[in-house]
């Protein structure tokens, strides 16, 4: 049996590291429970005058609410020196961890095509850390079949405008990850939310808040190959924007027990984002700027009941490169972490990392297309994902998140 993939890779340089348990040995899985999220080398550094905020003045430029400066100050971060990359520090104890320490300034123009482009070339992954497993003692059904991932013809706009790639800086260097436009109960037709994978913005039990976390939807709309992408404009590369997460939120689950390999807290690894727009704009929020953004069922039914489901995602470990949207479709199993865990569900696909986070829609219970869970780990050999099952603890996370932003 194929071993289960840390889809979480190392940083670009380093040669693959794999180790095996036998924890899993109950279904036949041989263990290397990775995370599909991938890590690069930072693609260059910011420029030390860019302007770093979550807002826009009448000046024309960017400038830090009092109450994020206060709130970087109570941990001891200077954002002066921050937006001039003292964000890139990771070694002193200011890697914010609760709940309730997110926070994650603008900085202007971080996020150009070259950096974006440079956030794809993933080394494999690390091998399991047997701490993160407790061993199948629950219900899981026979791997499926692999299912191979289909390109999405250029124009992801027309076909999938909900989807995208979520960036970010960790310890290890700039990762990639997917993600989707998700419905705002507070604000009909004017979402600025996107659901992905907890390990996505959050390094779990031993780590804290990422940075620098940012949404890039349709992110290579005309698919260009990556030789093409290398002249890219900005417009080619994010024709509806830059979009800054400036309130993040995952579950206490995967903050107390999730780690870079999975296992303990996979069934919980699901995060949600409210985006800005990195350059102010008009108040146009994201789900009017794309034209769509998909309902996320909390009560979607047993998988017996369930057909087809669809995976989306921009997959960069290989033998992908990052660049280019993929689909996989097919009918979900069942994956059991842990007897006292939520079922994860469990499709055949060859996607790999970067896939991390990207939606995973079937027909809701009315009838309509309904985001049901994200990618969140597989095999390191590829041929299959799983992805949580979202239930009150998701709902928790996504009311939270829209009733923090419900007056404005």
């Amino acid at each position: 049996m194929r071993p289960i993939r840390p889809l979480f890779a190392a940083r670009r340089g380093r040669s693959p590291r794999r180790r095996t348990s036998p924890v899993l040995a109950a279904v036949g899985l041989a263990t290397a429970l990775a995370l599909t999220g991938t890590a690069c080398d930072s693609g260059g550094d910011t420029d030390a005058s860019a302007e770093a905020s979550a807002t826009a003045a009448g000046d024309g430029k960017i400038h830090i609410p009092d109450d994020i400066r206060d709130r970087l100050k109570d941990h001891g971060i200077d954002i002066d020196k921050w937006k001039g990359g003292a964000w890139k520090d990771w070694d002193r104890d200011d890697w914010l961890r609760e709940a309730g320490d997110y926070v994650n300034p603008v900085i202007a123009d971080l996020w150009d095509p070259d950096r974006m482009r440079e956030a794809e070339n993933p080394d494999q992954g690390k091998g399991v850390d047997e701490s993160d497993l407790s061993g199948d003692q629950g219900v899981t059904d026979p791997e499926p079949a692999p299912v191979e991932a289909q390109a999405v013809p250029a124009g992801y706009h027309e076909s999938v405008p909900e989807a995208g790639k979520v960036f970010f800086d960790s310890p290890e260097g700039t990762m990639v990850c997917s993600a989707t436009v998700v419905e705002d109960p507070a604000h009909p037709g004017k979402s600025n939310l996107v659901w992905t994978a907890g390990h996505c913005v959050h390094a779990g039990k031993k780590g804290g808040w990422y940075r620098n976390i940012a949404f890039v939807p349709s992110y290579n709309d005309d698919a260009l190959s990556a030789t093409e992408l290398q002249g890219a404009t900005e417009e080619e590369v994010a024709p509806y924007g830059v979009w800054w997460g400036d309130w993040a939120q995952t579950s206490d689950q995967w903050i107390e027990r999730g780690g870079a390999t999975g296992g303990d807290g996979a069934s919980y690894d699901y995060a949600v984002i409210h985006v800005t727009p990195e350059k102010g704009g008009d108040g146009t929020s994201l789900e009017e700027t794309v034209g769509s953004a998909l309902p996320v069922d909390f009560d979607a039914p047993a998988v017996s009941q369930v057909g087809d489901i669809t995976a989306t995602g921009y997959p960069a470990a290989k033998p992908f490169d990052g660049e280019t949207m993929y689909q996989c479709a097919d009918k979900p199993g069942r994956l059991s972490i842990a007897e006292s865990e939520p079922t994860m569900y469990r499709i055949g696909c060859t996607m790999t990392g970067g896939s991390s986070g990207g939606g995973w829609v079937a027909t809701g219970s009315d009838g309509s297309p309904a985001l049901v869970s994200n990618t969140s780990i597989g095999p390191v050999t590829a041929g299959w994902l799983a992805g949580p099952h979202l239930g009150a603890e998701a709902k928790g996370i996504y009311d939270a998140v829209s009733k923090k932003y419900a007056e404005q």
